[in-house]
């Protein structure tokens, strides 16, 4: 089992605005899996799907972005999984518009979200 957690404030005022970008990302990956984050768990809304055969939970915490490491580290603990079962899908300011990264681990750089992230798991043992 795999954990997709898109970071990102939640509220009205805060849904298209670019530090909101990890919400809005897990939420077109679950509309093209075909569902909707909804379960209320662990500080955050969610949904189980399949993608290419394995077993995945795609989660929104519902903290503010700078406690977000809190309910990353209580989905984990639910699931039974561990950091490296983890991929955060996050904004980065610091990228050219339209640009995307994927890293295997490191540091936070200036995300607060990231973080949090790291400060709760004590590891940055986790794709992003």
């Amino acid at each position: 089992m795999k954990l997709i957690v898109g970071l990102g404030n939640p509220g009205f005022e805060y849904q298209l605005t670019p530090h909101n970008l990890g919400f809005l990302a897990v939420d077109r990956l679950a509309e093209s899996c075909g569902v909707e984050i909804a379960r209320r768990e662990a500080q955050s809304l969610t949904a189980s799907t399949e993608i290419e055969r394995v077993d995945v939970v795609l989660a929104k915490p519902q903290t503010y972005m700078n406690l977000s490491g809190m309910a990353v580290a209580r989905l984990l603990d639910r699931y039974e999984l561990g950091p490296r079962d983890l991929m955060i899908l996050v904004d980065d300011a610091d990228l050219p518009f339209g640009m995307l990264r994927i890293r295997q681990r490191g540091s936070a750089g200036s995300h607060n979200g990231l973080k949090s992230v790291i400060g709760a798991l004590q590891s940055d043992e986790f794709v992003r």
